[in-house]
Parts: C-alpha cells; sequence; structure tokens
C-alpha cells in the first residue's frame, strides 16, 4: 500500500482549505449597501484540470437513498453545498440560483446536488439544521429547505414553533415524529458529520460549494456555476469510465 496517497489526500485538502478560508468571508459579504451579489467571483478556468483537487472528489457521497440530494447518484457532475438556514446569501443562493441550475442540469441528468448542514450561526442555526435533517426522514427535506429559504423566512427566526409551521408548509406528514426526529442523537450526528467535513475544508462561512472537487466560495452569479458544471462535465465526459456507486 502507498503511503503517498493520504499525503496527496492531506495537501489537496491544506489547499483547499486555504481558498474557502481566506475567501469565504470577503466572497459572502455584501460590495455595498443592498448589494445584490458577491464582489469576489471563484475562478474558473477552460482548463477543467484547473483548480480541481481529485482528493475532494470522494467527498460527493453518491449514495441513492441520500434525502438531502437531489440527481441521479451516478451523475457526471456533484455540487457539493454547504450552506447554514440563517445565512441571507445562502437564501439567495436557494431563491435565484439554484432552481435554474435544477431545472437546466438536474433534470438532464448531468447534475447531483448534495446538501451539507453548515450551521455557524449559534442555536437555532443548528436547529432548523436538525429540523431540516428530519424533515428529510420523512421525504420532505427539498420542501422544507424551500420554505426555510422563502424570503423573510430567516426574520421570523427559527424556534420550536416556526419550526413546527415550516414542516407544516413543507408537507412533512407526521408531526410527532418531525419534533421528535429533530431533537434526536442521529439528527445531531448527521448534522455535526457535515459541519466537521466543512471545517476539515476550511469553510468559515457560507455557503460554500465543491463542484467534482473544485472548491467555490459564496453566492457567486449564476455564470461562474454554469460554467464550473459545464467544465466539470466536458472533464468527466472525456475521462476513462469509472465506477460509480
Amino acid at each position: 500500500m502507498s503511503k503517498s496517497k493520504p499525503i496527496a489526500v492531506v495537501s489537496g485538502v491544506a489547499v483547499a482549505a486555504v481558498l474557502l478560508g481566506v475567501v469565504s468571508y470577503t466572497a459572502t459579504k455584501p460590495s455595498s449597501p443592498g448589494a445584490s451579489g458577491s464582489s469576489a467571483v471563484a475562478e474558473v478556468s477552460a482548463d477543467p484540470s484547473a483548480g480541481v483537487y481529485a482528493e475532494l472528489e470522494a467527498y460527493a457521497r453518491r449514495d441513492a437513498s441520500d434525502k438531502l440530494a437531489l440527481g441521479r447518484a451516478d451523475a457526471p457532475v456533484v455540487l457539493i453545498e454547504y450552506a447554514d438556514f440563517k445565512c441571507g446569501y445562502c437564501g439567495k443562493f436557494a431563491r435565484d440560483t439554484e432552481p435554474l441550475l435544477i431545472q437546466k442540469y438536474v433534470e438532464n441528468g448531468t447534475l447531483r446536488i448534495e446538501w451539507r448542514n453548515f450551521p455557524i450561526f449559534g442555536e437555532e442555526s443548528e436547529a432548523v439544521a436538525r429540523a431540516s435533517w428530519a424533515a428529510g426522514q420523512q421525504g420532505r427535506f427539498w420542501e422544507f429547505h424551500k420554505a426555510a429559504y422563502a424570503e423573510g423566512a430567516k426574520e421570523k427566526g427559527f424556534g420550536k414553533d416556526r419550526l413546527a409551521a415550516l414542516a407544516k408548509e413543507a408537507g412533512v406528514p407526521d408531526a410527532a415524529r418531525f419534533a421528535k426526529d429533530t431533537d434526536g442523537a442521529a439528527a445531531r450526528a448527521a448534522v455535526r458529520a457535515d459541519q466537521e467535513q466543512g471545517y476539515a475544508l476550511g469553510a468559515t462561512s457560507t455557503p460554500s460549494f465543491l463542484v467534482n472537487g473544485r472548491p467555490i466560495a459564496g453566492a457567486q452569479p449564476l455564470e461562474t456555476f454554469t460554467e464550473a458544471i459545464e467544465t466539470a462535465a466536458k472533464a468527466a465526459k472525456s475521462a476513462p469510465a469509472k465506477a460509480r456507486p
């Protein structure tokens, strides 16, 4: 067994950590009062290998039973999103950009989106992260995601009653199970695992993304994601066939 691979993995993660850690705050803060987007744009090159860390592709779970994912498990491109429901720029991405990516790439089998709960804004962030996982156990994660990221939703807070209201809005069928799952050990463990993965990458702000091993920090313009996805899809098509889980 070669000893060089673990070193390469650590190196790749370290580089990604530097990238995400250094630019994530700049990429998510408004450039001016009322700004609607980010002033820092992640570099996307026509070179399919530029800015891509093969080791980080392994962060994609590609689990067909993952209730917090959209798209085919064997899609050529996986976008992993590390986000917090109290994050305004995460909400902007969820409302303005993600639906277009779903329509253009998920529906035709090119893209899979995998969600990672990355609560960084305190107890309410933790609570709504667990609640989103609980909604997912009843097949309503993405409906809960939509309700929690609706315009003005985060301003209402994510207290216990509000979470129950969001679950009802999302069509979660069993309210008692939802409440139990939200406060359960399994939800806490799932959220903690996502958090640890995000921190290992050096993400210090939300949203942060990986597109087939390419880190992107911040709620970037739609074009940044379309270029990254199309470049990754082209690279995957030209690469030797690989077995998918």
